[in-house]
């Protein structure tokens, strides 16, 4: 009976601590976002007119489909470098260790437009890697870098990789060395023992990672429109040209309900894929 009581008030204690937190999340972020979503189904068209609008143009499918295929390739890349970069942090010794965390997050201390900017005088016609090639003899005149899909591509894996690194670090850091070494002992190449004992283990941190990185890069504004300009028009450019030069809410908020869904979608798809891999990561 004792046991009984004293579950019941750390439950009760917990609720109360948690209860600002989530009322916040509710008011701040579920009743707005409910609300922008609820907004595009009072059209006077049609209760999904404004969906089969967005949906009826070319230009805007267009867009919704780059949006996702600059999300993906930057995930993907970013987990292939994110990883590299975290297993040898993981692996190094103390001291040398706090060094590359704080040399792979370095670029987390500067602001994400100036280091859009930077890529700008990196990528221009008159920039650095341009002045490179020309002076190598490698091409006979500035190549066109800037606006293109590639541009913001890797202004987005720049931005990205640390959080990756972050989010793997950890993990890698928790899998025993000697699981690896009895993998080797048992007669498990390499290459096998990546596929089946380390990826597998790495599972919740390359979900989390993944995740972050995908979230992030697919509701990116500064990047994209400072590296893709008109060009490279993303989602979040698209909606911010709705809302603040056309005036049009409603277009706004179609946009803002298709990039929660697809979000949401995401996050849960991922979450099923590290569920089948590895029970344990989530």
């Amino acid at each position: 009976m004792t046991s009984r009581r004293f579950w019941r008030r750390n439950g009760a204690t917990g609720w109360a601590l948690s209860a600002p937190a989530t009322l916040a999340v509710i008011g701040f972020l579920l009743i707005p976002i409910g609300a922008v979503i609820a907004g595009t189904f009072i059209d006077p068209r049609g209760v999904f007119a404004p969906y089969i609008s967005y949906f009826n143009s070319g230009f805007r499918t267009t867009v919704l489909f780059r949006t996702l295929q600059i999300a993906a390739i930057t995930t993907i890349i970013s987990l292939i470098f994110g990883f590299m970069t975290a297993y040898v942090v993981s692996r190094a010794p103390g001291k040398l260790k706090s060094l590359l965390i704080v040399a792979a997050v370095f670029p987390l201390l500067t602001g994400v437009v100036v280091r859009a900017f930077a890529w700008l005088i990196i990528l221009g016609r008159n920039g650095i890697l341009n002045q490179t090639l020309l002076g190598l003899g490698i091409t006979s005149e500035p190549l066109e870098m800037l606006y293109t899909q590639g541009a913001v591509i890797i202004g987005m894996v720049y931005l990205f990789v640390p959080l990756m690194v972050l989010s793997l670090v950890g993990v890698l850091e928790n899998i025993p060395k000697d699981v690896l070494q009895a993998s080797s002992s048992l007669g498990a190449s390499p290459l096998a023992t990546f596929w089946q004992v380390l990826l597998p283990l790495a599972v919740p941190g390359l979900i989390v990672g993944a995740v972050l990185v995908f979230t992030g890069s697919f509701t990116a504004y500064a990047t994209p429109q400072l590296l893709g300009g008109e060009r490279q028009t993303v989602l979040a450019t698209l909606l911010h040209q709705r809302a603040m030069v056309s005036f049009d809410w409603v277009g706004a908020s179609t946009i803002a309900a298709i990039m929660t869904v697809i979000t949401i979608t995401i996050v849960l798809a991922m979450s099923h894929i590290a569920r089948r891999i590895n029970p344990m990561a989530t």
